[in-house]
Protein backbone atom coordinates (compact mmCIF):
# COMPACT_ATOMS: atom_id res chain seq x y z
CA UNK A 1 0.00 0.00 0.00
CA UNK A 2 1.28 3.69 -0.62
CA UNK A 3 1.19 5.64 1.74
CA UNK A 4 0.33 9.01 0.94
CA UNK A 5 3.03 11.94 2.17
CA UNK A 6 1.60 14.37 4.94
CA UNK A 7 0.87 17.91 3.67
CA UNK A 8 3.11 20.69 4.71
CA UNK A 9 1.87 22.89 7.66
CA UNK A 10 0.42 26.11 6.60
CA UNK A 11 0.50 26.56 2.81
CA UNK A 12 -1.47 26.97 0.19
CA UNK A 13 -1.67 24.85 -2.52
CA UNK A 14 -0.62 26.90 -4.85
CA UNK A 15 2.30 28.26 -3.17
CA UNK A 16 3.71 24.47 -2.79
CA UNK A 17 6.93 23.56 -5.32
CA UNK A 18 8.19 19.70 -5.43
CA UNK A 19 12.01 19.28 -6.54
CA UNK A 20 12.31 16.15 -7.89
CA UNK A 21 16.51 15.50 -7.04
CA UNK A 22 16.41 18.35 -4.62
CA UNK A 23 20.17 17.26 -2.94
CA UNK A 24 22.76 17.61 -5.99
CA UNK A 25 24.72 20.35 -7.71
CA UNK A 26 21.69 21.74 -9.01
CA UNK A 27 18.81 21.07 -6.88
CA UNK A 28 20.52 22.55 -3.60
CA UNK A 29 20.52 25.72 -5.44
CA UNK A 30 17.26 25.55 -7.08
CA UNK A 31 15.85 24.54 -3.21
CA UNK A 32 17.32 27.75 -2.17
CA UNK A 33 16.08 29.93 -4.72
CA UNK A 34 13.01 28.45 -4.26
CA UNK A 35 12.79 29.09 -0.65
CA UNK A 36 14.23 32.51 -0.62
CA UNK A 37 11.25 33.48 -2.76
CA UNK A 38 8.41 35.43 -1.27
CA UNK A 39 6.14 33.89 -3.72
CA UNK A 40 7.03 29.93 -2.55
CA UNK A 41 5.03 28.93 0.30
CA UNK A 42 7.15 25.41 0.55
CA UNK A 43 9.22 23.35 -1.08
CA UNK A 44 8.59 19.62 -1.02
CA UNK A 45 12.38 18.14 -2.00
CA UNK A 46 12.46 14.22 -2.66
CA UNK A 47 15.35 12.67 -3.24
CA UNK A 48 16.90 8.55 -2.76
CA UNK A 49 18.02 9.91 0.75
CA UNK A 50 16.96 12.45 3.48
CA UNK A 51 19.68 14.76 3.81
CA UNK A 52 21.42 16.81 6.93
CA UNK A 53 20.71 20.00 5.28
CA UNK A 54 17.65 22.10 6.26
CA UNK A 55 17.09 24.96 4.09
CA UNK A 56 14.01 26.65 5.45
CA UNK A 57 10.08 26.15 3.90
CA UNK A 58 11.46 22.88 2.83
CA UNK A 59 10.06 19.35 3.84
CA UNK A 60 11.88 16.30 2.93
CA UNK A 61 10.89 12.71 1.31
CA UNK A 62 12.86 9.85 0.39
CA UNK A 63 11.60 8.94 -2.75
CA UNK A 64 13.08 6.64 -5.57
CA UNK A 65 11.77 7.75 -9.15
CA UNK A 66 12.83 4.37 -10.92
CA UNK A 67 10.14 1.72 -11.74
CA UNK A 68 9.04 0.10 -9.17
CA UNK A 69 9.56 3.00 -6.60
CA UNK A 70 7.33 4.56 -4.89
CA UNK A 71 3.49 6.00 -6.52
CA UNK A 72 4.91 9.52 -7.05
CA UNK A 73 1.55 11.26 -7.68
CA UNK A 74 0.46 11.68 -3.59
CA UNK A 75 3.63 14.21 -3.32
CA UNK A 76 2.80 16.00 -6.68
CA UNK A 77 -1.22 16.51 -6.25
CA UNK A 78 -2.17 20.97 -4.94
CA UNK A 79 1.47 21.54 -6.07
CA UNK A 80 2.06 24.70 -8.56
CA UNK A 81 5.01 23.15 -10.39
CA UNK A 82 7.20 20.07 -10.33
CA UNK A 83 10.68 20.52 -11.32
CA UNK A 84 12.64 17.72 -12.47
CA UNK A 85 16.18 17.56 -12.09
CA UNK A 86 17.14 14.10 -10.38
CA UNK A 87 19.78 12.02 -12.93
CA UNK A 88 22.54 9.88 -12.65
CA UNK A 89 25.38 9.77 -14.43
CA UNK A 90 27.63 6.69 -13.48
CA UNK A 91 27.75 3.55 -13.81
CA UNK A 92 29.09 4.61 -17.42
CA UNK A 93 29.81 1.24 -17.95
CA UNK A 94 25.72 0.10 -17.63
CA UNK A 95 23.98 2.23 -19.48
CA UNK A 96 21.19 -0.05 -18.85
CA UNK A 97 21.01 1.31 -15.12
CA UNK A 98 21.86 4.85 -16.11
CA UNK A 99 18.29 4.59 -18.67
CA UNK A 100 16.44 3.08 -15.81
CA UNK A 101 17.09 6.00 -13.48
CA UNK A 102 17.23 9.14 -16.23
CA UNK A 103 14.63 8.25 -18.74
CA UNK A 104 12.37 5.43 -17.22
CA UNK A 105 12.62 7.39 -13.79
CA UNK A 106 11.98 10.47 -15.62
CA UNK A 107 8.98 9.68 -17.52
CA UNK A 108 7.34 8.21 -14.19
CA UNK A 109 7.59 11.97 -13.20
CA UNK A 110 6.35 13.50 -16.34
CA UNK A 111 3.28 11.06 -15.82
CA UNK A 112 3.04 11.62 -12.12
CA UNK A 113 2.82 15.32 -12.80
CA UNK A 114 -0.19 14.89 -15.31
CA UNK A 115 -2.28 12.62 -13.21
CA UNK A 116 -1.59 14.92 -10.53
CA UNK A 117 -3.27 18.34 -12.32
CA UNK A 118 0.01 19.66 -11.79
CA UNK A 119 -0.10 23.40 -13.98
CA UNK A 120 3.67 23.40 -14.51
CA UNK A 121 6.72 20.64 -15.19
CA UNK A 122 10.47 22.43 -15.17
CA UNK A 123 12.85 19.96 -16.79
CA UNK A 124 16.18 20.36 -16.69
CA UNK A 125 17.56 19.03 -20.06
CA UNK A 126 20.97 20.76 -21.10
CA UNK A 127 23.14 21.43 -23.61
CA UNK A 128 24.13 17.73 -24.28
CA UNK A 129 20.91 17.25 -25.63
CA UNK A 130 21.87 19.25 -28.68
CA UNK A 131 22.92 18.19 -32.06
CA UNK A 132 26.56 18.45 -32.70
CA UNK A 133 27.39 22.22 -33.11
CA UNK A 134 27.75 24.50 -36.66
CA UNK A 135 31.18 23.72 -38.61
CA UNK A 136 32.31 27.38 -37.52
CA UNK A 137 32.59 26.61 -34.01
CA UNK A 138 31.89 30.12 -33.18
CA UNK A 139 28.32 30.13 -33.85
CA UNK A 140 26.14 30.39 -31.53
CA UNK A 141 22.80 28.39 -32.33
CA UNK A 142 19.19 29.08 -29.95
CA UNK A 143 16.51 27.34 -28.98
CA UNK A 144 15.67 25.80 -32.61
CA UNK A 145 18.64 23.92 -33.22
CA UNK A 146 18.45 20.15 -33.35
CA UNK A 147 18.29 18.20 -29.73
CA UNK A 148 19.55 15.09 -31.64
CA UNK A 149 22.59 14.85 -29.00
CA UNK A 150 25.82 12.53 -29.61
CA UNK A 151 24.10 9.23 -30.12
CA UNK A 152 27.55 7.21 -28.90
CA UNK A 153 27.11 8.87 -25.74
CA UNK A 154 24.96 7.46 -23.13
CA UNK A 155 24.37 11.43 -21.38
CA UNK A 156 23.52 12.64 -24.39
CA UNK A 157 21.73 10.34 -25.68
CA UNK A 158 19.11 10.05 -22.70
CA UNK A 159 18.76 14.05 -22.79
CA UNK A 160 18.20 13.77 -26.60
CA UNK A 161 15.86 11.07 -25.81
CA UNK A 162 13.56 12.79 -23.22
CA UNK A 163 13.37 15.70 -25.44
CA UNK A 164 11.08 13.59 -27.86
CA UNK A 165 9.51 12.25 -24.96
CA UNK A 166 8.87 15.44 -24.01
CA UNK A 167 7.22 16.61 -27.66
CA UNK A 168 4.62 13.69 -27.70
CA UNK A 169 3.85 14.84 -23.77
CA UNK A 170 2.77 18.37 -24.65
CA UNK A 171 0.77 17.60 -27.51
CA UNK A 172 -0.90 15.44 -25.15
CA UNK A 173 -1.08 17.53 -22.06
CA UNK A 174 -1.95 21.00 -23.50
CA UNK A 175 -3.03 22.23 -20.25
CA UNK A 176 0.47 21.88 -18.43
CA UNK A 177 3.00 24.43 -19.09
CA UNK A 178 6.01 22.25 -19.91
CA UNK A 179 9.50 24.74 -19.73
CA UNK A 180 12.91 22.80 -20.77
CA UNK A 181 15.97 24.35 -19.20
CA UNK A 182 18.96 23.80 -21.63
CA UNK A 183 22.00 24.43 -19.17
CA UNK A 184 26.15 24.89 -20.42
CA UNK A 185 28.37 23.21 -18.03
CA UNK A 186 27.15 23.97 -13.94
CA UNK A 187 29.46 24.57 -11.04
CA UNK A 188 29.81 25.97 -8.00
CA UNK A 189 31.99 25.67 -5.17
CA UNK A 190 30.19 23.07 -2.71
CA UNK A 191 29.65 20.74 -6.01
CA UNK A 192 33.38 20.15 -6.39
CA UNK A 193 33.43 16.86 -4.84
CA UNK A 194 30.45 15.52 -6.35
CA UNK A 195 31.94 16.24 -9.74
CA UNK A 196 35.63 15.01 -9.13
CA UNK A 197 33.65 11.91 -8.26
CA UNK A 198 31.65 11.86 -11.27
CA UNK A 199 33.83 12.44 -13.93
CA UNK A 200 37.50 12.31 -13.00
CA UNK A 201 37.12 9.87 -10.03
CA UNK A 202 38.72 9.81 -6.85
CA UNK A 203 41.86 9.60 -7.41
CA UNK A 204 42.52 13.09 -8.47
CA UNK A 205 43.79 14.94 -5.63
CA UNK A 206 41.89 18.31 -5.03
CA UNK A 207 44.61 19.95 -3.68
CA UNK A 208 46.51 19.40 -6.72
CA UNK A 209 44.71 21.26 -8.59
CA UNK A 210 46.13 24.84 -8.25
CA UNK A 211 48.25 27.52 -9.90
CA UNK A 212 51.99 26.45 -10.31
CA UNK A 213 51.24 22.90 -9.91
CA UNK A 214 49.28 22.99 -13.52
CA UNK A 215 51.87 24.23 -15.73
CA UNK A 216 50.29 23.60 -19.17
CA UNK A 217 46.34 23.67 -20.12
CA UNK A 218 45.75 21.11 -22.97
CA UNK A 219 44.82 23.11 -26.36
CA UNK A 220 42.50 20.11 -27.66
CA UNK A 221 41.10 21.40 -31.25
CA UNK A 222 37.07 21.54 -30.88
CA UNK A 223 37.74 23.04 -27.30
CA UNK A 224 35.36 25.49 -27.13
CA UNK A 225 32.87 25.66 -24.12
CA UNK A 226 30.22 27.44 -21.84
CA UNK A 227 29.89 27.37 -17.81
CA UNK A 228 27.64 29.13 -15.44
CA UNK A 229 27.23 29.28 -12.30
CA UNK A 230 24.80 27.02 -10.70
CA UNK A 231 23.47 29.69 -8.62
CA UNK A 232 22.78 31.28 -11.47
CA UNK A 233 21.06 28.41 -12.99
CA UNK A 234 18.70 28.27 -10.35
CA UNK A 235 17.57 32.05 -10.46
CA UNK A 236 16.53 31.12 -14.25
CA UNK A 237 14.41 28.13 -12.93
CA UNK A 238 12.32 29.89 -10.44
CA UNK A 239 11.72 32.38 -13.26
CA UNK A 240 10.89 29.15 -15.10
CA UNK A 241 8.31 28.82 -12.11
CA UNK A 242 7.14 32.04 -11.49
CA UNK A 243 6.69 33.37 -14.97
CA UNK A 244 3.74 31.97 -17.57
CA UNK A 245 6.59 30.89 -19.79
CA UNK A 246 6.97 27.69 -21.85
CA UNK A 247 9.44 26.27 -23.98
CA UNK A 248 13.20 25.87 -24.10
CA UNK A 249 15.93 28.26 -22.60
CA UNK A 250 19.42 28.18 -23.38
CA UNK A 251 21.39 28.87 -19.77
CA UNK A 252 25.10 29.82 -20.16
CA UNK A 253 27.51 32.63 -18.87
CA UNK A 254 30.30 34.38 -21.02
CA UNK A 255 33.19 34.30 -22.04
CA UNK A 256 33.16 31.14 -24.12
CA UNK A 257 36.40 28.97 -22.50
CA UNK A 258 39.34 27.63 -24.19
CA UNK A 259 42.33 26.57 -23.57
CA UNK A 260 44.09 30.15 -22.97
CA UNK A 261 41.00 31.32 -21.09
CA UNK A 262 41.55 28.14 -18.49
CA UNK A 263 45.26 29.13 -18.86
CA UNK A 264 44.51 32.37 -17.38
CA UNK A 265 42.91 30.74 -14.16
CA UNK A 266 45.25 28.14 -13.74
CA UNK A 267 48.35 30.72 -14.49
CA UNK A 268 49.87 28.28 -17.03
CA UNK A 269 50.35 28.06 -20.80
CA UNK A 270 48.15 26.48 -23.28
CA UNK A 271 49.75 23.86 -24.90
CA UNK A 272 48.42 22.42 -28.50
CA UNK A 273 47.95 18.68 -28.12
CA UNK A 274 45.82 16.24 -30.79
CA UNK A 275 43.30 14.36 -30.13
CA UNK A 276 43.85 10.96 -31.09
CA UNK A 277 46.57 10.34 -28.59
CA UNK A 278 44.06 12.21 -25.78
CA UNK A 279 41.12 10.17 -26.26
CA UNK A 280 43.26 6.97 -26.10
CA UNK A 281 44.57 7.61 -22.76
CA UNK A 282 41.36 8.22 -21.44
CA UNK A 283 39.68 5.42 -23.41
CA UNK A 284 42.42 3.08 -21.65
CA UNK A 285 41.73 4.26 -18.13
CA UNK A 286 37.82 3.84 -18.42
CA UNK A 287 38.09 0.59 -19.38
CA UNK A 288 40.26 -0.33 -16.56
CA UNK A 289 38.10 1.66 -13.90
CA UNK A 290 40.55 4.43 -13.32
CA UNK A 291 38.08 7.06 -14.88
CA UNK A 292 34.54 7.21 -14.51
CA UNK A 293 33.99 9.53 -17.68
CA UNK A 294 33.41 7.57 -20.78
CA UNK A 295 35.74 8.53 -24.42
CA UNK A 296 32.20 8.69 -25.78
CA UNK A 297 31.18 11.70 -23.59
CA UNK A 298 34.67 13.13 -24.22
CA UNK A 299 33.68 13.23 -27.76
CA UNK A 300 30.49 14.53 -27.13
CA UNK A 301 31.80 17.81 -25.47
CA UNK A 302 34.09 18.56 -27.98
CA UNK A 303 30.73 18.69 -30.53
CA UNK A 304 28.78 20.17 -28.05
CA UNK A 305 27.00 23.78 -29.93
CA UNK A 306 27.93 27.39 -27.91
CA UNK A 307 24.38 28.46 -26.71
CA UNK A 308 22.55 32.08 -27.67
CA UNK A 309 20.83 32.72 -24.41
CA UNK A 310 18.83 35.92 -25.82
CA UNK A 311 15.52 34.37 -25.09
CA UNK A 312 16.32 33.51 -21.11
CA UNK A 313 17.33 37.03 -20.91
CA UNK A 314 14.57 38.65 -22.46
CA UNK A 315 11.45 36.31 -21.41
CA UNK A 316 13.07 35.22 -17.95
CA UNK A 317 14.64 38.56 -17.52
CA UNK A 318 17.29 36.68 -16.25
CA UNK A 319 20.86 37.59 -16.48
CA UNK A 320 23.92 35.60 -14.89
CA UNK A 321 25.60 37.58 -11.82
CA UNK A 322 29.24 35.66 -12.18
CA UNK A 323 31.47 35.12 -15.20
CA UNK A 324 32.10 31.49 -16.85
CA UNK A 325 35.48 32.21 -15.51
CA UNK A 326 34.18 33.19 -12.06
CA UNK A 327 32.26 29.76 -11.85
CA UNK A 328 35.07 27.53 -12.87
CA UNK A 329 37.09 29.25 -10.30
CA UNK A 330 34.31 29.25 -7.67
CA UNK A 331 34.71 25.14 -8.65
CA UNK A 332 38.44 24.97 -7.97
CA UNK A 333 38.44 26.66 -5.18
CA UNK A 334 36.30 23.69 -3.78
CA UNK A 335 38.30 21.08 -5.50
CA UNK A 336 41.40 22.34 -3.20
CA UNK A 337 39.33 23.17 -0.44
CA UNK A 338 37.16 19.40 -0.82
CA UNK A 339 34.04 21.29 -0.05
CA UNK A 340 30.62 19.93 0.10
CA UNK A 341 27.61 20.13 1.83
CA UNK A 342 25.36 18.27 4.16
CA UNK A 343 23.65 16.18 1.26
CA UNK A 344 24.12 12.83 -0.13
CA UNK A 345 25.54 13.64 -3.39
CA UNK A 346 27.17 16.73 -2.41
CA UNK A 347 29.37 15.10 0.58
CA UNK A 348 32.46 16.33 0.85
Amino acid sequence: MTRTPPAEPGTGPSARVVVVGATGNVGTSVVEALADDSATGSVTGLARRIPRWRPPKTTWHAVDIEPGGPDLVPYFEGAAAVVHLAWKFQPTHHPAETWRTNVLGSIRVFEAAAAAGVPALVYASSVGAYSPGPEDDRLMVDESWPTHGWPQASYTREKAYLERVLDFYEQAHPAIRVVRMRPAFLFKQASASEQRRIFAGRLLPGRLVRPALVPVVPDLPGLRFQALHTDDAAAAYREAVRRPVRGSFNLAAGPVLDAAALAVLFEARPLQVPIAPVRAALAAAWRMHLVPASPDLFDAVLRLPLLDCARARSELAWEPRRTALEAVGDFLDGLREDAGLATAPLAA
